[in-house]
């Protein structure tokens, strides 16, 4: 299964300069649990923002073009590439950045988001437009002392 993982702002928006819009740590939680024990694929730049380098106890995957070894990840030239190299077994994550999520979109089994319930003043990446994807869970999130702003956990399948 191909499964697409991210945090999305009301308008789509998902970083600025290569870092994350919020800081969510229920959305962070989710986002281990899922992917813990699983293969993981990302783009460079994601890679690149990765505050410590490979996530741990997962199959790193990056795609690159431009650079051929990334510290405890496969790398391939391109998201079929990389999907070409993985069993029919394994749960594959999208981490990201846009232009993967693009790529991914229309080969993924499911949507795992983090529905901001805000719109960010600065934002230079966009998650692309998911219509005609049906919402199979919603779970609704208040703010409180760690979470600044509202948010939902859905997910949808095609």
């Amino acid at each position: 299964m191909i499964t697409i993982i991210a945090a999305v702002a009301a308008n789509r928006a998902i970083g600025f300069e290569n870092k994350l819009l919020y800081w969510l740590p229920n959305d962070l939680k989710r986002f281990k649990a899922l992917t813990t024990g699983n293969t993981i694929i990302m783009g460079r730049r994601t890679f690149e923002s990765l505050p410590k380098g490979a996530l741990p106890n997962r199959r790193n995957i990056v795609i690159s073009r431009t650079q051929s070894e990334f510290p405890g990840c496969d790398t391939y030239n391109s998201l079929e590439e990389a999907i070409g190299h993985c069993s029919s077994d394994e749960d594959i994550y999208i981490l990201g950045g846009a232009s993967v999520y693009e790529q991914a979109l229309p080969i993924a089994d499911r949507l795992c988001l983090t529905e901001i319930h805000d719109t960010p003043k600065q934002a230079d990446a966009y998650f692309p437009e998911y219509k005609g994807w049906h919402e199979e869970k919603r779970e609704e999130h208040t703010t409180d002392e760690k979470h600044n702003q509202a948010y939902a956990f859905v997910d949808y399948v095609k």
